[in-house]
């Protein structure tokens, strides 16, 4: 009996009765089919489908914001630890300890705090652990004393919406208060573009205000963008608690105070607000960027956090610096925890990307310019090759400059001339000539908005006023912004689905910003992943094993920095500076170059090709049947395992459904392969060799066998209308029941009268149905 059951009935009838035995509250600790990731985005051509979400039967919860223990479900068929090694991948996701893999005989028990002998152990249904158990294990593991304990068990804030951190956050928020309850004074987080870095350190900041373990807290950013969003958006519960630092008298009767950190400093000993706060004023100082900041001695970073150094910091980054002359890691230690760009498309919240790389002939094969020659403005050009490093920089090519443009325009009149695209330029000069040429390329939708195309630069106030009309979803204008540096960072494009490199970038830092702003998702407004053009070869960095990889501690100290304590008191670590912010205004280069602009030289696309994000988070050029052959050959080796599975489904469409889980895109396929084929014989052609029939081939010689004939007259009609449905429409519409509703099956009377008056009851209307399936999809064909 037990056999027969489905994995759903085992969890009914057995696992969910066995833990709420053990002590465990249905409604506040135990959460059953908890989906903690949204499934990746796979993307070929324009179509995009998603992967199937990582899903656990089961999270016990200590608390709501507590998870410490998987359950993995299994039917009667599998033996009890059939499914631990799901249980302890999902745990080690989740952060939790323990690990639980059941098929309703019993639990297979994994402990990963090591406190276990042995660390894996059987246990009956009877036997399952208590909530206090398995707590005082959690604690115990986590080094946990009664005063730690009251700060990690402050709830999350909660506005009632449902809303809470995802699986990522929780770990975020969970690790860092733990951190700091133990007395841990300065951490990092590390967390990808996109991934929520604000909204985590408002849950953190939360908890450890509302548990007065910090009572006022300082958050400093570098954008004032960053500070007016943060203070509207994320941080409003804080309500009439909250500030922003101005450049004035200092305000001291609040405790959650936000600032643009260059509002509190300044070369002027009464420009330096912060001094009017006494150095243990505050107990947090939230760093957001930390990746940005000066590396001199008397950096505005390291004034303020050399000032409040009794404060605990915490640094948040998504591209954690480190060089031999600059460390986030040496100043705040280890990160705390790491999310990253990888592991945001992996789980399905963060877009993909394709890459479309052009080169252009005379940035590969270089241009020399004849004895003598002038430029536009009767400068003498030097004599040398110029290449790809010189355009715009040295070499103004106008051009080259309408080409990319050109090229820019022919990539949305393909796709959407209203996707925001963000151009990213050499300088402002080349943003300003970028600006033109696009116009011109758009000169219809130029005339209707002269903000179709903007230059949105440090210099440019009213390009500057239309950057929260470029971020903001429900605004149409500006669609393509010209920009060079201001736009590389701190810009919450959620809906950017172009970006256009054509700026030479060689750092690792600038090159994972400037690809984060397109790495958000809107599903509201069809915003799963985004494009790159890239004319410099920026996008080579993605080869670069630290363009994803773990940051390694390289910071030098200088023959006058005072030396690092061995393993002193974390606090007492001397701070150790950060790279610059671009100051604003100031986006050009520090020294002007000598720039030749020359404006009758050609240029060709002499090579173009589309890269897509693999599953390794690698660049891979493939076929979109290539692509489709390998998804496929992983899961059925060879065409007699496919067809086996393809006969045993009972529904043809819960395969296909599982197939697109994987990555195969059915209507991509359908448009390079036919659109009168069905799912069967595209996986047949292209992943098997085989000759392909279409669908309507496969109805014909269905009526040819004279198969309908065994049936009474109104039976073999509706079988008949159900074969031309299939060869119109494929499998997916016969199989579904509604299809009895619509013309010309209604003829025949209601769904309920053809299965039970005309097939005599839905368990021969089904067998019918199959039996046509089988007919269908013979070897004969």
């Amino acid at each position: 009996m037990k056999r027969s059951l489905s994995e759903r009935d085992i969890c009914t009838r057995y696992i969910t009765p066995a833990v709420k035995s053990a002590g465990w509250d249905l409604h506040f600790q135990i959460r059953e089919e908890v989906c903690f990731t949204a499934g990746r985005i796979i993307v070929r051509g324009k179509l995009h489908s998603r992967g199937k979400a990582k899903r656990a039967d089961y999270v016990l919860y200590h608390m709501p914001n507590q998870p410490i223990a998987v359950i993995e479900a299994k039917d009667n068929n599998h033996s009890i630890g059939h499914g631990m090694q799901q249980a302890l991948d999902y745990a080690e996701a989740l952060d939790v300890p323990f690990a639980f893999s059941s098929n309703g005989d019993g639990f297979l028990f994994h402990d990963r705090t090591g406190q276990s002998t042995p660390v894996e152990q059987q246990l009956t249904l009877k036997n399952f652990p208590s909530p206090s158990d398995l707590w005082q294990r959690y604690k115990q593991w986590k080094g946990f004393d009664i005063s730690t304990e009251g700060i990690v068990e402050q709830p999350y804030y909660s506005d009632g919406s449902g809303r809470e951190p995802r699986y990522y956050q929780r770990v975020a928020i969970n690790r860092t208060v733990e951190a700091i309850a133990k007395g841990q004074n300065r951490l990092l987080l590390v967390m990808a573009t996109g991934t929520g870095k604000t909204y985590t350190a408002f849950q953190i900041i939360w908890r450890l205000w509302k548990s007065r373990t910090k009572k006022r807290i300082l958050f400093l950013a570098d954008r004032n963008i960053l500070v007016d969003q943060t203070k509207t958006n994320d941080f409003k519960p804080f309500g009439q608690t909250m500030t922003k630092i101005e450049k004035r008298q200092a305000n001291k009767a609040y405790e959650i105070y936000l600032s643009l950190y260059q509002a509190v400093t300044g070369n002027e000993e009464e420009k330096n607000i912060y001094k009017q706060f006494s150095p243990d004023f505050f107990d947090l100082v939230v760093i957001d960027e930390c990746h940005r900041g000066s590396a001199a001695e008397d950096s505005a970073w390291r004034e303020i956090l050399d000032y409040f150094s009794s404060a605990t910091h915490i640094g948040l980054t998504a591209t954690p610096k480190e060089t031999k002359d600059v460390s986030n890691i040496t100043y705040f230690g280890e990160p705390v925890y790491t999310y990253s760009l990888r592991q945001g498309i992996d789980d399905g919240f963060l877009a993909p990307y394709k890459v479309v790389r052009i080169d252009l002939d005379k940035d590969l094969q270089g241009w020399r310019p004849e004895k003598g020659q002038t430029d536009k403005n009767g400068n003498l050009i030097e004599d040398r090759i110029y290449n790809l490093r010189d355009m715009d920089r040295n070499l103004v090519m106008e051009l080259r400059t309408r080409l990319v443009a050109k090229k820019v325009t022919e990539f949305l009149k393909a796709s959407n001339r209203f996707d925001k695209t963000i151009v990213f330029c050499e300088d402002i000069d080349h943003a300003d000539r970028m600006r033109q040429e696009l116009v011109n390329q758009n000169a219809d939708l130029a005339a209707e908005n002269n903000k179709y195309v903007m230059k949105i630069t440090g210099d440019d106030n009213l390009g500057k006023m239309e950057l929260d009309n470029f971020i903001d979803p429900e605004s149409r204008y500006p669609v393509i912004a010209t920009t060079s540096r201001l736009m590389n960072t701190g810009v919450d494009a959620q809906t950017c689905k172009l970006i256009v490199l054509d700026q030479t970038i060689n750092s690792m830092t600038i090159f994972k910003q400037v690809i984060g702003r397109g790495t958000r998702i809107n599903e509201d407004f069809d915003k799963y992943y985004f494009t790159i053009i890239d004319f410099k070869k920026a996008t080579e960095l993605f080869a670069d094993p630290d363009f994803d990889g773990d940051p390694v501690v390289i910071y030098e100290p200088g023959p006058d920095d005072p030396p690092l304590p061995p393993d002193g008191p974390e606090g007492d670590e001397p701070p150790v500076p950060l790279e610059p912010p671009v100051p604003p205004g100031g986006e050009d280069d520090p020294e002007p170059r000598v720039k030749y602009v020359v404006g009758d030289v050609p240029f060709f696309v002499v090579a173009e090709r589309v890269q897509y994000y693999g599953p390794d988070g690698k660049l891979i050029t493939e076929s979109l049947k290539d692509y489709t052959r390998k998804t496929v050959q992983k899961e059925f080796a060879t065409l007699d395992d496919f067809l086996r599975r393809w006969t045993s489904v009972d529904k043809k469409q819960a395969l296909v459904d599982e197939l697109a889980e994987q990555g195969v895109l059915w209507e991509a396929l359908a448009e390079d392969v036919g659109k009168d084929f069905g799912p069967f014989d595209l996986i047949c052609h292209v992943a098997f060799d085989q000759p392909a029939l279409t669908r309507r081939e496969r109805a014909e010689n269905v009526r040819k066998r004279n198969y309908f004939t065994k049936y009474g007259d109104q039976a073999r009609q509706v079988l008949e209308a159900l074969l031309d449905k299939y060869a119109d429409e494929g499998v997916e519409n016969i199989e579904d029941p509604r299809v009895l509703r619509i013309n010309p099956f209604d003829q025949f009377g209601t769904p309920i009268e053809i299965v039970n008056q005309i097939f005599g009851g839905r368990k021969k209307y089904e067998e019918a149905l199959r039996e046509m399936e089988e007919q269908l999809y013979s070897r004969e064909g």
